[in-house]
């Protein structure tokens, strides 16, 4: 099935003389311009802009596939937990409906709950940090929660994941 062509909409204001601007109204994208804009400079903008914007939304959205979750780890890691532990395998799942991820110590392998998709990166930067730490600490001990607590957005990520836990209850 054939991807439908995303639909950009070009407004043009005479009151812009510099200023440029694009955002995203459900599937709809608007790039706002200067109407005395040439249309070279324009076409060039507009791509510009909507590169942007779709990375923008990427970054806020996080991975979505397994090689991209696999690198995500990688770089959490590095940064995170000094490069000491590389899991052997990092993936989405479908069947974790009752815990946001988990890892198993024995093998390395670490499974994420596709429900984490639709959360903000920082969200699922986390729950992959606690797992990457866990492949160091078996148990949420000390040495556990030092690990975790260089996460800089923990609270804030498990304050998302309890309001979503209270809304699904």
């Amino acid at each position: 099935m054939d991807t439908p062509e995303p639909v950009i909409e070009v407004r043009r204001s005479a009151r812009r003389r510099r200023t440029v601007q694009a955002r995203r109204e459900g599937e709809r994208t608007i790039v706002m311009i200067p109407a005395a804009m040439s249309e070279e400079d324009a076409e060039r903008t507009v791509r510009e802009l909507v590169a942007k914007l779709d990375a923008r939304v990427a970054r806020r959205r996080g991975p979505q596939g397994d090689v991209e979750l696999e690198r995500r780890a990688g770089e959490l890691a590095d940064r995170y937990l000094g490069g000491d532990v590389r899991p052997s395998s990092v993936r989405w799942v479908s069947n974790q409906n009752k815990r946001w991820g988990s890892c198993s110590t024995t093998d390395g392998r670490i499974r994420l709950s596709d429900r984490l998709k639709e959360m903000p990166g920082y969200v699922i930067d986390y729950v992959l940090v606690h797992e990457l730490a866990h492949l160091l600490h078996a148990d949420h001990g000390p040495g556990f929660q030092r690990l975790l607590s260089r996460y800089e957005k923990k609270e804030r990520a498990e304050g998302y994941l309890e309001a979503v836990e209270q809304l699904q209850r």
